[in-house]
């Protein structure tokens, strides 16, 4: 699934190629993809123009005139691709949504899986939508620190790498980079996240910015289905410290062990037992 970096990637796309742009007609090839999409959303917007773009934990935020906000979700494998005036690619089999815009240029949903979504919420009340409502701080946001991930941690018993992929904890995080940041931290992906106070969690809030905004530097990282919205890859998975390098040396210290993996939570992780404590 796009984790944060790459939905802040497809996020700025959008922006530089369509905001400004008027939205002539939406068409959808069915009425649902993971939940059902609003009935009337085409009506809703058509003939508005797109003023921004933004980004909520993993979700896409399309600002209409008039304060409406269509808010779309990738799923698993679901790109947003941006088709420019005058292309003439043919539409493909899971094209479920085309946005048609008055230069002629097109924005495609393409989900094979249908784990995607799209919905419609008022911008004055989008902070007590359902999808937003128990999402945690943006890890990338002024607010966002050492004290403030303290006491989102605090008297917590779950491992700290599972808490890490709560969203009420933190909004955007997934696997991948919960795992690059714990290794940029130092800390163990066992440790208790009642026990991230303090310095630790300095270290931590530091850490997932880091490795956040380093990954949306190299335009996300491409494994499987996702990629920006030009069709471009990211390359942020050739900067990976220990994701998905079980048995590898550990590029942090001189351990022999090498990278370990163990599964939390239905999850693989991947960490240093040396570095990380």
């Amino acid at each position: 699934m796009p984790e944060l970096p790459e939905v802040e990637t497809v996020v700025r796309g959008l922006a530089r190629a369509l905001a400004g742009k008027r939205l002539v007609r939406l068409d959808l090839a069915r009425p649902d993809l993971r939940s059902a999409i609003p009935p009337g959303l085409a009506a809703q917007i058509a003939g508005k123009l797109i003023e921004r773009f933004s980004r909520r934990a993993k979700y896409i935020l399309m600002h209409f005139e008039g304060g409406g906000v269509v808010i779309a979700h990738l799923g698993m494998s679901g790109r947003l691709i941006i088709v420019p005036p005058g292309n003439a690619t043919p539409r493909e089999k899971h094209d479920h949504a085309v946005f048609h815009f008055e230069d002629g240029s097109e924005l495609r949903l393409n989900d094979a899986r249908r784990f995607g979504l799209l919905d419609y919420a008022d911008e004055a009340h989008l902070a007590e939508h359902p999808r937003f409502r128990a999402l945690g701080p943006e890890p990338l946001s002024n607010t966002f620190n050492g004290p403030s991930l303290a006491e989102s941690l605090y008297g917590k018993k779950t491992p700290i790498k599972s808490a890490l992929l709560d969203q009420r904890v933190v909004a955007g995080i997934g696997n991948i980079y919960a795992c690059e940041a714990l290794y940029g931290a130092g800390i163990s992906p066992r440790r208790l996240a009642k026990t991230v106070q303090g310095e630790r969690a300095e270290r931590l809030a530091t850490a997932i910015h880091d490795v956040l905004t380093r990954a949306i530097a190299a335009g996300g990282s491409s494994i499987r289905d996702y990629v920006q919205t030009s069709g471009e890859l990211g390359y942020f998975q050739h900067h990976w410290a220990v994701y998905g390098k079980e048995g590898e040396r550990c590029p942090g210290c001189d351990c022999k062990s090498g990278i370990r993996r163990l599964v939390q939570s239905g999850r693989s992780t991947f960490y240093c037992p040396k570095r990380q404590k």
